[in-house]
């Protein structure tokens, strides 16, 4: 109670700010976080420092964020990997996603895209799904490391179709689709934003996108939806999260603050070109879309038979 007067008794923020993001520096989260805090500095008049603090898979900053004081001065960018898939697949979780976090809103969401090596005879996600049924076991895919977003988004893809393609993991995403570029895999699951360039020049083929709708920036890319897999989608998320605690008013103005800067045409263009949809949520909708991520990608990961790290 003490915290809590003593938080709202002088205006918010009333000193420096740091928002912590689990993954490295120049990342599309890392990108998407100094946006974000860059109109938070010029909204409030004080620093938003980004820290980043990156490793296992987003849960190292998670821990870092959960046990931070709860008075507002600490944001943590919560995402998909730490806030909806780390429960089901680490063993000793030193955070508890639901307990340990008042979830602000979401910021924003991203597809992944099926991508395969030109050589692949298949110009289409059914002929994919043809010639991986005719070479059981042959065919791997790379992506990063195991739990993921693009990973499970590939493993739930392999459940719905019934198909068998082996798993490699990669240190990082960009060390998988080098290796498709080159011919030493056949295939890999890739968030959209970091494809782009390797799509341009053609140097891998893009069978189809996780998202309902087909992506502005490649058109001619057909979604899983419309190619034989209805309701089909996985989108990559980022949100913004606080300590368990914080008080109510402080969690009221920071979402409220949020949601301004996401509707700003600036930060709407900004995305567009990480490839990045605005989608902010109130704050119970917020907590409710993490429940249901965290139930939807357990049952994916027993399901696919992912061994708990």
């Amino acid at each position: 109670m003490l915290l809590s007067i003593t938080a709202t008794a002088q205006p918010y923020p009333s000193k420096p700010v740091r928002y912590i993001v689990p993954f490295p520096a120049g990342a599309t989260p890392d990108i998407v976080a100094r946006l974000v805090a860059d109109r938070f500095s010029r909204m409030w008049g004080q620093q938003v420092v980004v820290d980043n603090r990156p490793g296992a898979g987003g849960t190292v900053g998670a821990a870092f964020a959960a046990k931070s004081p709860p008075d507002g001065y600490t944001l943590f960018q919560c995402n998909i990997a730490s806030s909806a898939i780390a429960e089901a697949l680490y063993a000793k979780l030193p955070y508890d996603p639901q307990r340990d976090f008042a979830p602000l809103s979401r910021i924003g969401t991203t597809a992944s895209m099926l991508v395969v090596h030109p050589s692949l005879p298949a110009a289409s996600l059914q002929e994919f799904i043809a010639y991986a049924r005719a070479n059981p076991g042959k065919l791997s895919y790379g992506a990063s490391a195991a739990g993921a977003s693009p990973q499970l988004a590939m493993e739930l893809f392999k459940l719905t179709a019934k198909i068998e393609v082996v798993h490699i993991a990669y240190k990082g995403a960009p060390q998988a689709l080098s290796d498709v570029i080159g011919g030493q895999i056949a295939v890999s699951m890739q968030t959209a934003p970091a494809v782009l360039p390797a799509l341009h020049g053609a140097r891998v083929r893009a069978l189809a996108v996780t998202s309902l709708k087909r992506m502005a920036q490649f058109p001619a890319v057909p979604t899983f939806d419309e190619s034989g897999f209805p309701g089909f989608e996985v989108t990559t998320w980022y949100g913004l999260c606080a300590p368990a605690g914080t008080p109510v008013p402080i969690l009221d103005k920071v979402h409220g603050d949020l949601v301004a800067v996401l509707h700003s045409a600036e930060v709407i263009e900004r995305f567009d070109e990480q490839m990045l949809t605005p989608a902010p949520l109130s704050r119970a909708e917020f907590a409710q879309f993490i429940r249901a991520e965290a139930v939807r990608w357990a049952k994916v990961v027993r399901a696919a038979g992912i061994p708990q790290l």
